[in-house]
């Protein structure tokens, strides 16, 4: 990877660093999962010299190898003195599922709005999240905030824009994002990951491309292989499935696929 990108990418972390501290009062917090982007999104920080702390959203679907990760690189941050934490959901995978009634899929991804969205209330937050990954997520930029209101998203403004004032009288108030290596091709972030970072997650010697919950939708069929490494994962979706189905029985709910068992749930799912 080019220096170049390297040095924008830290200066990307500088300017939300600043932004952190002078309207939150608080660090820029990165977030890991311990996939190759948020790797290298740490090494990154660490360079830029910034304070900033790091956070990791529990799913309670993770490998267990990115838990031991998640584990082992915190211990060693906290040593270095950099504060970590593990947002814990209220609910877990296993109860969030016959809670909503029905299965996430592709289209409908409420697991990753619980998860993954919910964390760094009022707070700076910098993710990994790069262009490269999807059609959708050119529509980001560097900066952006989580208010559903268009006209109020928080972009960064040249000096004449009379939009800057949003940052100068400290009215964003919601979760703000910066996206330091949005632009970083999959090829660079490999090439750092590979190269430049201490960690490396062994779930990507069993063959995944990505790193996240075991099942997800978006891995699409590559969760047949995800569930004969974790046989015991495929286990509990089944079995979650089927107290999915009591939940929608108890509710008066019909299920238009005729579902009776949650192994058919679960086959429907793998291959939606």
């Amino acid at each position: 990877m080019s220096t170049d990108k390297e040095k924008i990418a830290i200066e990307r972390l500088k300017t939300a660093s600043d932004m952190s501290l002078a309207t939150y009062g608080e660090p820029l917090i990165i977030a890991y999962s311990a996939g190759k982007d948020s790797e290298v999104l740490l090494e990154l920080a660490k360079r830029s010299g910034i304070p900033f702390e790091v956070h990791h959203n529990l799913t309670t679907a993770d490998a267990p190898q990115t838990m031991r990760l998640v584990h082992t690189v915190f211990k060693d941050l906290e040593q270095e003195g950099i504060s970590c934490r593990i947002e814990r959901p209220k609910m877990s995978m296993w109860q969030l599922i016959p809670h909503k009634g029905f299965p996430m899929t592709r289209r409908i991804r409420y697991c990753c709005q619980y998860f993954k969205e919910g964390g760094g209330k009022n707070r700076m937050v910098a993710t990994g999240v790069r262009w490269a990954e999807s059609v959708k997520r050119k529509k980001r930029g560097i900066f952006e905030d989580s208010h559903s209101n268009i006209e109020k998203k928080i972009v960064l403004m040249n000096d004449n824009d009379d939009k800057r004032r949003l940052f100068e009288r400290c009215e964003m108030k919601a979760k703000t994002i910066c996206n330091p290596i949005i632009d970083f091709t999959t090829d660079e972030v490999l090439d750092f990951y590979t190269n430049e970072c201490k960690y490396h997650n062994p779930i990507y010697d069993l063959g995944f491309k990505r790193c996240g919950c075991i099942g997800c939708p978006l891995a699409s069929k590559a969760r047949i292989k995800e569930f004969e490494i974790f046989p015991n994962y495929k286990k509990m979706y089944i079995k979650t499935f089927d107290r999915m189905l009591e939940v929608r029985k108890q509710r008066g709910l019909e299920t238009r696929l005729n579902w009776q068992t949650g192994q058919e749930v679960f086959d429907w799912w793998l291959s939606a």
